[in-house]
């Protein structure tokens, strides 16, 4: 009798979503109908086969979305040109039953086995040799054997899959990246590069200064690998042309897809960031504003603290990144579930933290919130990251929770979705300055993702929202401050416009090291800091390692155990900057730590060394406020994140990111509480729960 209604059932949601589905309008990114909650699915790893029993599980949480097929190439082809990808029609027909959407992904980015046999050459080559058969990612994309069978799975999927009415976007392979790739294939075609570069070899020896240690190249033939080379400026070379590997590959699969897809479908990539106790720095591997170009949508996947550790920054952190890739619009393709537990142990969250996590994505601009994913997996290597379901694949309080946050989204939807930004900071961000920072350490207590990271959650805790600015970005006017992390590496054209930027009215906070070094990470014969002395009004010859420093009479006022700097020291010395910190020491106590210069309209401040945490927050408020950036009263763990939804209001989302109760009187002008749909006058303090979230628009 179940299975009775339950057929009755499919029948009837399959006819009438049917006889509309092929009326929808053109996918226009940024301008989306609904907000997107999702899951996830993998029919392929079941031990049952239950796909009615889940498609009805996900009808009844409130589910509207399902991604799936991104990773079961083997299932799909067991065989060499052995196809069995009719089985995904079957997934298809009963999620479209079932009123869900369903996101298709490339089944690329783990290989089968059999075509690891028949050609062994695909498993990539890295410094430590080849990579045996078993794990994801361990192929070399751009191998012309993984991409003939890689081209051929790929239209089969897209042949079988495109035009079904279920299906409303594509994602590209999955968490793309080079993979440390070096062997010989990635060999010859960095040759290739350099020649098309360089002409000559001694215009690459020049350049990289590759006469030390007779590393000279004279012909293009003795081209060694670079698999042992001492040369950072080689290496950091080598670095940009595998992330180049990696924009052209992403490209290349959007190109298949585009030949397939409906104009109102999509194509996105899940980008993932470097792991830093959860996803939470800069990849070095893949260029992501380049490679997001290709893309009609920016996708990200997103792990974060959870339990005692939900602060919503790494949220942040990422919906940030994401939303800067395309300035637009953005999907959250994966974020936890329940818990992971294993080399990345997180906390199962607590009750109420699905529903805060699911509007903290929202606050910052995404569109979509997928959870990886409907199932706890029953044996491999992800067991115990649990998805939505656990093992017994019964409902559990997160599911229930997840229930009760996709019925206030299905209310809210046309309030949230669309939400637009306008923020007037950006953090300066240069992959070439990352992987040569790599090269040419500081430290080893701090890189320079540690630097990005510190500046963001400092701007973030203090509730001042910014945009991440990639470094080929050519128009910067929009922002009033921008926060450079150490630019060791830049161009005179890319030092040039940052100093255009400052003297139009600009506002740049510089960290150390910055414009030590051209392009191609060659140090500069001038003193430093080379093309940024003028702008920044000092020069300095010297620097030094150090533990650490006091500075002369505590001008930060933030009190003895505050008042130092660690890590680095350049010793500058002004020329026509203001000083805002020396050194207290006896041999450098002449030269300037921190300083300050006008130049043209605009404002430029140098840190030549790493402040302690109140003088580095110090330092970021005053550039905030002299900017002219309006920032509220509030800060941490009260977190207010602003925007223009699509119906062209003006939201204020204010979380509380911690176990106390709290009040805040900032956001409350006269507005409305989306979620209770209380009014406030602006005269009354705005009540936060535990771990809570308001959602107020203005009235």
């Amino acid at each position: 009798m179940v299975q009775l209604l339950r057929l009755s059932l499919f029948l009837m949601l399959f006819s009438a979503v049917s006889a509309s589905v092929w009326a929808q309008p053109a996918f226009t990114p940024g301008k989306m109908d609904e907000i997107l909650y999702g899951v996830a699915y993998y029919y392929e790893y079941l031990p049952t086969d239950r796909l009615l029993e889940d498609a009805a599980m996900m009808k009844d949480c409130g589910i509207n979305v399902v991604r799936i097929g991104e990773s079961t190439w083997a299932y799909q082809e067991p065989q060499d040109g052995v196809f069995k990808t009719d089985y995904l029609t079957r997934i298809l027909d009963t999620l479209h039953a079932y009123g869900l959407k369903v996101i298709i992904g490339t089944p690329t980015y783990a290989i089968p086995s059999w075509l690891a046999k028949k050609h062994p050459d695909i498993l990539l080559t890295n410094k430590n040799g080849q990579r045996p058969y078993g794990a994801r990612q361990i192929m070399d994309i751009s191998n012309p054997a993984f991409r003939f069978h890689a081209e051929r799975i790929i239209r089969r999927q897209m042949g079988t899959t495109a035009r079904h009415p279920a299906v409303i976007g594509f994602q590209v392979d999955n968490e793309t990246k080079h993979y440390g790739a070096e062997g010989a294939n990635v060999q010859a075609q960095f040759v290739a590069y350099l020649k098309a570069k360089f002409g000559e070899p001694e215009a690459m020896n020049k350049a990289f200064g590759l006469h030390y240690w007779s590393n000279s190249v004279f012909d293009w033939a003795d081209m060694p690998s670079t698999i042992g080379t001492i040369n950072g400026s080689l290496r950091n070379e080598f670095e940009k042309f595998r992330r180049l590997l990696v924009t052209e590959y992403l490209a290349w699969q959007v190109d298949i897809v585009n030949e397939y897809k409906q104009p109102h479908q999509f194509v996105t990539q899940n980008f993932d960031m470097d792991w830093r106790s959860g996803s939470y720095a800069i990849q070095a591997s893949v260029d992501h504003f380049e490679a997001a170009r290709a893309m009609d949508i920016a996708g990200i996947d997103i792990y974060h603290g959870t339990g005692d550790r939900l602060d919503g920054v790494m949220i942040a952190f990422g919906g940030d990144l994401a939303r800067s890739m395309k300035q637009d619009n953005y999907l959250v393709m994966e974020t936890s579930a329940q818990s992971i537990l294993g080399p990345s142990n997180q906390e199962l969250l607590y009750p109420g933290q699905l529903r805060t996590q699911a509007y903290s994505h929202l606050a910052n601009g995404a569109n979509a919130v997928m959870y990886w994913h409907w199932h706890s997996i029953h044996n491999s290597a992800e067991t115990y990251w649990k998805g939505l379901l656990s093992h017994d694949m019964e409902p559990n309080p997160t599911y229930l929770e997840a229930k009760e946050v996709a019925a206030e989204l299905e209310e809210l939807s046309p309030a949230l979705v669309n939400l637009k930004k306008d923020n007037e900071v950006a953090i300066y961000f240069s992959n070439e300055a990352l992987t040569s920072l790599k090269e040419f350490a500081f430290s080893k207590q701090m890189d320079y993702n540690d630097i990005v990271r510190n500046w963001y959650e400092t701007l973030y805790k203090m509730n001042v929202e910014a945009d991440f600015a990639d470094h080929t970005v050519d128009d910067l006017s929009r922002y009033k401050l921008l926060l450079v992390p150490p630019l060791y590496t830049a161009s005179d054209a890319e030092l040039e416009k940052l100093n255009a930027y400052v003297e139009n009215g600009g506002h740049i906070l510089y960290g150390f090291k910055s414009g030590f070094t051209d392009e191609h990470v060659q140090v500069h014969m001038e003193r430093q800091p080379a093309m940024l002395r003028e702008t920044l009004g000092f020069s300095y010859q010297q620097f030094t390692g150090i533990d650490r420093l006091p500075l002369k009479n505590d001008p930060f006022g933030v009190g003895e155990a505050e008042n130092y700097v660690s890590i680095w020291a350049e010793l500058l010395t002004p020329e026509g900057a203001e000083v805002l910190g020396r050194y207290d020491h006896p041999h450098w106590g002449r030269y300037a730590c921190i300083t300050q210069n006008r130049y043209g309209k605009g404002q430029a401040t140098y840190i030549g060394a790493w402040p302690y945490p109140a003088i580095m927050q110090k330092l970021i408020a005053d550039a905030v406020d002299e900017a002219g950036v309006e920032r509220p009263n509030t800060h941490f763990p009260v977190i207010i994140r602003k925007g223009v939804n699509g119906q062209g209001a003006v939201l204020h989302y204010v979380f509380n990111y911690s176990p106390e109760p709290q009040t805040t009187a900032e956001a409350v002008m006269r507005s409305t509480d989306l979620l209770t749909g209380k009014k406030y006058n602006g005269q009354t303090l705005l009540p936060l729960e535990p771990w809570g979230v308001a959602i107020l628009r203005e009235d």
